[in-house]
């Protein structure tokens, strides 16, 4: 296994609709440059138990909130590198926990038959000893993601397509799901360890692009459970 320590973020959420989208993209577009990676797919499984009771408790909107996923770069194969992330929302502040292993390797080490050998491991092992989550939800997207150029530490993603299913939740079984969007929407999120720099404020405030706390698992969530249409919460 080898491992990846996120430290801790500020991150906004911004719902853009097709011609905000293009109007911001115009407004940016010098400041930003594309990652390697280009557009690409993001696949997840989201855990939680038989109460549900991790989607349920952030409904709430407590100060603290926490959640586990499994999540692959495109459809994995068996022995593909996966990625088990834990991630942990304090009064705003963002903090990612992950492992990488390859996919016929994460069952072992959820059932902790793994030799447990740095404290990264030890917070995600106490956390499914705790709350014993099994996967619930699938959910996938397409992901561009953006760097500022002057400042590199500032990146921005913006994900399309969010889709879900709550059957076949295997990540090698394919990224099909069902649209959360009637319409073409775009969820940005913008992520940095200091102050937006002056031409994004500018940018933003121009426009009237405002942050919506909206979370894609939760609004899954109710999409699929609670059959609800999805919301900004």
């Amino acid at each position: 296994m080898d491992h990846t320590m996120v430290f801790a973020r500020v991150e906004k959420k911004y719902v853009l609709d097709e011609e905000m989208y293009h109007l911001l993209m115009n407004e940016i577009k010098d400041h930003i440059q594309l990652d390697q990676y280009g557009k690409h797919t993001i696949c997840n499984l989201y855990f939680d138990n038989d109460h549900d009771e991790l989607a349920r408790s952030n409904f709430q909107k407590p100060i603290y909130k926490e959640k586990l996923r499994l999540r692959s770069y495109g459809v994995p194969q068996i022995n593909s590198l996966v990625f088990l992330e834990m991630k942990k929302k304090y009064k705003g502040i963002v903090y990612k926990r992950r492992i990488s292993l390859t996919l016929d390797e994460v069952e072992m080490f959820i059932q902790g038959k793994c030799p447990i050998k740095d404290q990264i491991e030890k917070e995600i092992q106490y956390f499914i000893q705790f709350y014993h989550p099994y996967p619930k939800i699938y959910l996938a997207y397409e992901r561009c993601a953006y760097y500022g150029i002057d400042e590199p530490e500032l990146r921005m993603t913006f994900d399309e397509n969010i889709r879900s299913r709550q059957k076949d939740l295997f990540l090698e079984y394919g990224d099909d799901g069902q649209l959360l969007f009637n319409e073409q929407r775009y969820l940005l999120e913008i992520k940095t360890v200091d102050a937006y720099p002056t031409w994004l404020i500018q940018a933003l405030n121009k426009l009237g692009i405002y942050p919506a706390s909206f979370s894609k698992y939760n609004n899954v969530y109710k999409s699929l459970f609670l059959k609800e249409a999805y919301v900004c919460v």
